[in-house]
C-alpha cells in the first residue's frame, strides 16, 4: 500500500511539475507598467496588434518615477514604459537593480511653466522661487534647462550628474526647490515657476507651445525606453513589445496626436 501512494504520488509532483513548466512557456500575457500619458496611450495603440499575434497586452498605470522599477525588478511586470535610459542607470546604481533598455521609443521635451508669468523676460527679476525635480537625473536635466534659459550658471562638467550644488551663478538670486517630479504640476500656485516632465505637463493639461516659458533643446538625449530586467532581454515577450512598437502604425500615432512636437519619436 505503501509503495502505491509513493507511486501516486511521484505521478502527481511529476504532473505537477509538467504543468508549471507548460504554464510558463504558454505565458502569453504581456504586463506593461506605464505613465499614463502619454505612455499607456502608445500602447493601447498596439493591443489588437499583440492579440492578432497571440498575445494579450496588459497596461498596468503608475503615477511615479519609483513603483514601475520596483515591479519590474521583482518581477511583477514584463516591461516597463515611462523613464529615460539616465533616470535607469542612476536608478540600477542606487538601488542595485538590474533593469536594461531594450528600445528608444520617443522624447519629451521638459519646459519651464508658470501661472503666474506670461514671458521669460519677466522671470530675469530678482527673488523668484522655482520648483524643479528631486531625482538626480532630472534635477541635472532641469538646471541645464534653466542654463540653457540664461537663469543660473552652472560648472564646467556639470552635465547629467548636475545638483543644485553645482550652480556657480544665480545672478537673479532664484531659489531652488527640489520636489517629486509628480507633485510639480500640483505646484505651480505655490512656486513662482516649475521645471516639469512632459509627460506631467501632458496628463495636467500643460502645453508646451502655448504655457511654456522655455522649452529644452530638441537633441535632448531622453529618450523613452521600453525598460525590462536583464536577462529578458531576447525572451519572445519582448521581441513582441519592440516589434508592435517600431510599427507605422504606432509612429503615425505620436505624429497625429502630437503635431506641435509634445511628443517626437525616435522610432
Amino acid at each position: 500500500m505503501k509503495k502505491f501512494f509513493g507511486f501516486i504520488l511521484a505521478v502527481f509532483t511529476i504532473l505537477s511539475l509538467f504543468s508549471c513548466r507548460k504554464g510558463k512557456s504558454d505565458d502569453k500575457t504581456i504586463l506593461i507598467g506605464a505613465s499614463p500619458v502619454p505612455h499607456a496611450q502608445i500602447l493601447k495603440v498596439i493591443e489588437e496588434d499583440a492579440k492578432n499575434d497571440g498575445y494579450v497586452l496588459k497596461v498596468r498605470e503608475f503615477s511615479d518615477y519609483v513603483t514601475p522599477n520596483e515591479a519590474l525588478e521583482a518581477g511583477e511586470i514584463d516591461a516597463n514604459f515611462f523613464q529615460h535610459k539616465p533616470y535607469m542607470d542612476s536608478f540600477n546604481k542606487e538601488r542595485g537593480f538590474h533593469l536594461v533598455s531594450v528600445l528608444g521609443v520617443h522624447i519629451e521635451p521638459m519646459a519651464l511653466f508658470s501661472s503666474k508669468i506670461r514671458k521669460l523676460n519677466n522671470v530675469r527679476v530678482n527673488g523668484l522661487t522655482v520648483a524643479i525635480p528631486n531625482d538626480p537625473t532630472n534635477e541635472a536635466r532641469a538646471l541645464m534647462l534653466l542654463e540653457s534659459a540664461e537663469l543660473i550658471k552652472l560648472a564646467n562638467g556639470a552635465n547629467i550628474l548636475a545638483t543644485v550644488d553645482d550652480v556657480v551663478s544665480n545672478p537673479y538670486d532664484l531659489t531652488i526647490k527640489t520636489i517629486e517630479a509628480a507633485s510639480l504640476p500640483r505646484m505651480l500656485a505655490d512656486v513662482d515657476m516649475a521645471v516639469i516632465n512632459g509627460n506631467y505637463a501632458l496628463s495636467s493639461g500643460l502645453d508646451i507651445n502655448k504655457d511654456a516659458l522655455f522649452v529644452e533643446n530638441a537633441n535632448s538625449p531622453y529618450v523613452n525606453i521600453i525598460t525590462v530586467k536583464q536577462g529578458n532581454e531576447d525572451s519572445a515577450k519582448t521581441a513582441e513589445i519592440v516589434k508592435l512598437l517600431k510599427s507605422d502604425k504606432v509612429r503615425e500615432y505620436i505624429r497625429k496626436t502630437y503635431p506641435n512636437g509634445e511628443v517626437k519619436s525616435v522610432l
